[in-house]
């Protein structure tokens, strides 16, 4: 069961392992690309092109450059800060702030991912024919009273 609880939803997206990391690292498709493969979003990776969407960098485009699944941000080429010595250093940003304009498709696992997904959402399932089947109840057996009973019935209103 999956549990409701803020202290608890923090706990597990800190002590999440790799793997389940990875899921959480997707953001949302431009609509160009939505169209195009029929998904909403995919998890980012290095050389995907990014838009920002939120925050003091909001409309930069770069290219991905790094991915970092422990501390939960990405680092985009061209977006940096400056350090109080002087120095620049990669922005950290997280992947929900982002959108992604182009997709790295060098991978040949990315792209049946793109396929699998895709079909599922535009394919529907089969329409099951519907049979009407008469159920056929248990009968229960009459008693001679109700036997005597329907005899009479049927005499008396065949003879009316």
């Amino acid at each position: 069961m999956k549990t409701t609880s803020p202290r608890k939803q923090r706990k597990q997206l800190y002590q999440a392992p790799l793997h389940k990391r990875y899921k959480i690292f997707s953001a949302p498709l431009s609509p160009d690309l939505k169209k195009s493969h029929g998904i909403n979003a995919l998890p980012i990776r290095s050389g995907d092109t990014v838009r920002i969407m939120r925050g003091d960098r909001k409309g930069i485009e770069g290219k991905v450059a790094e991915v970092d699944r422990t501390k939960y941000r990405i680092s985009i080429e061209g977006v940096t800060r400056e350090k109080v010595d002087g120095t620049t250093v990669p922005a950290p940003i997280h992947p929900s702030k982002v959108m992604i304009t182009n997709l790295n498709l060098d991978d040949k696992w990315r792209r049946e991912i793109l396929k699998r997904k895709g079909i599922g959402e535009k394919a529907k399932p089969p329409e099951e024919e519907k049979i009407e089947k008469k159920e056929k109840r248990p009968r229960k057996k009459k008693t001679k009273k109700e036997k005597k009973a329907l005899e009479e019935t049927t005499k008396k209103s065949g003879e009316e």
